[in-house]
């Protein structure tokens, strides 16, 4: 163990008041041991979630299992009256009875009724008495219905075309036909072929008329094909994906889409099956190879003939060589606007870097660019073709850009002119909507703090922003129909988010529906961790939440632990509860053990921007990880530990790429590591995450080799647990079986694997959370938790 030394100073910013407990009883039922802990769901529950208000805003649904409930049963189906009261759960039965008032739909011009697809069929619903009647009952899946403006014809997809139905006759048209090419072409006699045919006709009476009878029932047929819609020919290996009508049933845009022929998938055994048989399953490519295409075309119903649009930017002579010239990643159509003259299509380029948000006008299928983003690094942010659409004048384009470093709101005409920006400021914007009655913006934001998210209202000018809710955490607003009421799940640090239900009004009391812990749980004294900052070696302050032994009525032992959270693009430091709850628990057992645990959100990840967001770009493995390193020794400095030799790294999925970056780069900074399904070569994880940080490995290989661990692994010197799923579909298996192979041929000594035979990425089992994580507990114990353990460590 190499001693690692730094003259930057360091400062801990203190963001929140010292860690607080929800209950501090003098005695708790709650026994906190890793077994126990790794409960899960069975003591905290699992969150309400599909929040749904009733069409005549009467009633709540919502998705709920409270604590108590074995940890392998799915959530129920519960309701609330819209006054508040005790959740009523429903059962089985009745849930499938209700899916049809609680299926997504469209609203009718007059807000009057509702269309829904559900289990494959259509169904109106009638929004003030929730009467409903059945549209449908084929052995076909219609889906997509939406009302036309007159309120009087449902327009829905059927199979690969779109479909019109009569509400008032129930009669029905089918308006597309669409159909695998290549299109029939009639073949016409030539040369030698036509000479005979000619002279047939000339010299035989029988022929003659023959020919005159084909040509009538040519002609009659052509007529009555005239009467149809014509045929749309797509490729062969094309599939329809999405055909998108207006209101006034006279435009549609067509989504198609084909996966490439010659990409090669990745097969994950599954080992442990109904079968007794090892049963493959076909999962992803890896980045870089072929990937999926798409294209959009707008198609005039009067006449059937699609126009393939051309998006983002066309490729040049120059790009001959380019393979991926003129591709796109992505090509998303958000909208019509209500006059059903104009479409709102967004394009993303396919190395990730560039954003078009184009206006289409249906009568003359001209593209008019209304906002570029480009990103040196890659497009990304917050809620992205979720938060743009149209205002209620039609005219209007709303969208959100990192254009200014953060995830802001802005306006623009549809000819694309007048751009604005309505929101600024160090703050994102994470889910926007337009309000029931058409006058204001719905948002919810980070104003005011990083580390929690509200609910505002703003005009659509930008004016009046004001927030509704007010406690301190995070909070996610369902408005109700009529836009006066919300039900909202909250959350605080150390409180499991549950369901409250209040007024739409700035500051109106929040009234709790649900209780999802144990009482067992909450007779702990669970603690809200106190977030600090503390200064990077390039000067930026990075967030961490801290947890301190004394906080759990524990004395020091001199070590720290320093938990690295996945995704990269994640948000774990705020005053919301975490995802990872099990984490957060075992957190309190290492504190109330002595040590010190410290949860970065380190660059790349999300709530802080762009530039914090890209900061990892061309380079996994460098600013996040001198982050951790900073991190660790921040707490040598600051907070009591005695050595970088008493410090623990460990965490899942980019936590354990992290991890395992740290023990083979910096090993001077850290004494031992747990990876959990962690990536150890991002030349073998997916396309869409890895290209947009790393690019093509085929074209920018320095940047994978710098990024990958199993390129460093002959840096490995301190003690190293790999634990993995062996069914896991995202990183797969194969990883931690390549860097198994690489550190024997190395002949590295004090590293161990744990091997789970029926856990994907994220785990499920409690048997299997138990035994990692009693694994990562003893390595710890072991290793750092005391002076004797550590410094034998460093015996050579």
């Amino acid at each position: 163990m190499r001693v690692f030394r730094s003259a930057i100073p360091v400062l801990a910013i203190a963001l929140a008041a010292p860690a607080t407990s929800w209950a501090q009883e003098a005695t708790s039922s709650f026994e906190l041991s890793v077994a126990n802990i790794m409960r899960g769901p069975e003591h905290v529950g699992e969150p309400p979630v599909a929040v749904r208000w009733t069409d005549d805003g009467n009633w709540i649904f919502f998705r709920w299992k409270p604590g108590g409930r074995p940890w392998h049963e799915d959530r129920a189906l519960y309701r609330v009256p819209a006054r508040g009261g005790e959740p009523e759960r429903l059962s089985d039965e009745a849930a499938d009875s209700l899916g049809v008032l609680l299926a997504d739909g469209d609203v009718s011009p007059d807000r009057r009724s509702r269309v829904v697809a559900y289990q494959g069929d259509l169904w109106h619903i009638d929004r003030r008495s929730l009467a409903v009647r059945r549209l449908t009952h084929t052995r076909d899946v219609e889906a997509d219905p939406v009302f036309a403006r007159d309120g009087k014809t449902i327009y829905f997809l059927r199979g690969d075309n779109l479909f019109a139905l009569s509400l008032g006759d129930g009669s029905l048209r089918q308006l597309t036909d669409i159909r695998k090419g290549p299109e029939p072409r009639e073949k016409k006699a030539e040369g030698q072929r036509k000479f005979l045919e000619d002279q047939q006709k000339e010299l035989f009476e029988h022929i003659r008329i023959e020919v005159e009878r084909q040509d009538r029932e040519k002609a009659r047929r052509e007529a009555r094909e005239a009467r149809q819609p014509r045929p749309i020919y797509i490729d062969k290996d094309e599939r329809v994906m999405g055909l998108a009508v207006e209101p006034g049933g006279r435009y549609a845009i067509l989504r198609v889409g084909k996966q490439p022929a010659d990409a090669r998938q990745t097969l994950v055994p599954d080992w442990v099956t109904r079968s007794g048989y090892t049963e493959p399953m076909n999962v992803r490519s890896k980045v870089g190879d072929a990937q999926s295409e798409g294209r959009l075309a707008l198609v005039p119903l009067e006449t059937g003939e699609a126009k393939w649009l051309k998006l983002g930017r066309q490729p040049t002579a120059a790009d001959s060589a380019d393979p991926n010239a003129g591709k796109l990643a992505t090509a998303a159509f958000i909208g019509w606007n209500r006059q059903g003259d104009k479409g709102l299509i967004a394009a993303t380029s396919y190395d990730y870097k560039d954003r078009w948000l184009y206006v289409l006008d249906a009568a003359s299928g001209e593209l008019t660019e209304v906002a570029h983003d480009r990103d040196d690094a890659w497009i990304g942010g917050p809620c992205d073709t979720e938060c743009m659409g149209w205002l209620p004048d039609g005219r209007t384009v709303y969208f959100t850009s990192e254009r200014d470093g953060h995830n802001h709101l802005y306006t623009v005409a549809a000819d694309g002119t007048g751009l604005r920006q309505l929101t600024r400021g160090e703050w994102e914007i994470s889910a926007v909507d337009v309000a029931p009655d058409e006058d204001r913006f719905y948002l919810t934001t980070s104003e005011g703090s990083p580390f929690e998210l509200h609910f505002f209202h703003m005009r659509f000018d930008g004016s009046g922003r004001t927030r509704i809710t007010s406690r301190p955490g995070q909070h996610e607003a369902t408005p109700s129909p009529d836009g006066k009421r919300l039900a909202v799940v909250y959350s605080f640090a150390n409180r499991p988010p549950e369901l409250f239900l209040m007024d739409n009004k700035a500051g109106a009391e929040m009234r709790q529906v649900t209780t999802s812990p144990t009482e067992a749980w909450r007779s702990f004294g669970w603690i809200a961790p106190e977030i600090i900052r503390f200064p990077a070696r390039d000067g930026a302050s990075v967030p961490a939440r801290i947890y301190r032994p004394r906080d759990l009525g524990a004395r020091p032992n001199g070590a720290a632990v320093i938990f690295v959270h996945g995704a990269g693009y994640l948000h774990n430091v705020h005053n919301g509860w975490s995802t990872y709850y099990r984490e957060y628990m075992f957190h309190h057992l290492l504190a109330s053990r002595g040590y010190v645990v410290l949860d970065i959100d380190y660059r790349g990840s999300a709530g802080y921007g762009r530039d914090w967001r890209t900061a990892i770009y061309r380079h996994m493995g460098g600013k996040d990880l001198t982050d951790q390193i900073d991190g660790a020794r921040y707490l040598v400095e600051h907070e009591g530990v005695e050595s970088f030799d008493r410090i623990g790294i460990y965490g899942g999925s980019y936590g354990g790429f992290i991890t395992l970056m740290a023990l083979f780069t910096a090993p001077e900074s850290f004494g031992a590591g747990a990876a959990l399904r962690a990536v150890t070569d991002w030349a073998h994880y997916n396309h869409w995450y890895t290209s947009r940080i790393l690019n093509l490995p085929h074209g920018d290989e320095e940047a994978y080799r710098r990024s990958s661990p199993i390129y460093f692994a002959e840096g490995l010197e301190d003690p190293l647990l790999i634990a993995h799923g062996m069914v896991d579909t995202n990183v797969h298996f194969s990883d931690v079986v390549r860097l198994a192979q690489r550190l024997i041929e190395l002949g590295k000594s004090g590293w161990e694997m744990a091997v789970y035979p029926v856990e994907n990425h994220g785990f499920v089992e409690p048997s299997s959370w138990t035994d990692e994580y009693r694994r990562i507990l003893e390595l710890f114990e072991r290793h750092i938790g005391s002076p004797r353990a550590a410094a034998s460590e460093n015996q050579p």
